[in-house]
């Protein structure tokens, strides 16, 4: 298929063929995003699709947050729109862990890098991302490895 930067392109093209504009709105935005990060640093390079999935995850978080920020405000209408460009970018990314997914990839984790305090959130925190590898929000993760660390 190629790259998901190729994917989001094609998806890009086939939403303006089909006049969906919140689509397009939202991937051209998701591109734009892409090569902002492609040209970030000394010298123009492409991304891998795991940085391209940390692109759109942190996306896709600005829109969860914009849309909970017009909810509050009284701005339904707005926080809708939030919330669509959201679902759209959601189904580029890989499927979110259940709470007994990641408690146990934690746990694995901790117990690989023989963490066991709360002294140790640190390095434990390192050794649980990468277990989880964006599948699940640091918010989420942090918590889990808390509540195992503190007992």
């Amino acid at each position: 298929m190629g790259t998901l930067k190729d994917l989001l392109t094609a998806d890009l093209r086939a939403a303006m063929k089909a006049r969906d504009e919140l689509r397009t709105s939202t991937l051209r935005m998701a591109l734009a995003a892409v090569g902002v990060a492609e040209v970030a640093g000394a010298a123009k390079r492409d991304l891998t699709d795991d940085e391209v999935l940390a692109v759109l995850a942190k996306e896709a978080k600005k829109r969860r947050e914009a849309a909970m920020a017009y909810a509050e405000a009284g701005r339904g209408e707005l926080a809708g729109k939030e919330r669509a460009e959201g679902e759209i970018l959601a189904g580029y990314l890989p499927a979110q862990l259940t709470d007994a997914e990641l408690a146990d990839l934690v746990a694995a984790a901790l117990a690989a890098g023989g963490f066991a305090e709360m002294r140790q959130m640190g390095p434990a925190m390192r050794a649980a991302q990468a277990a989880v590898a964006g599948r699940a929000e640091g918010a989420r993760v942090a918590a889990e490895v808390r509540r195992q660390l503190s007992g």
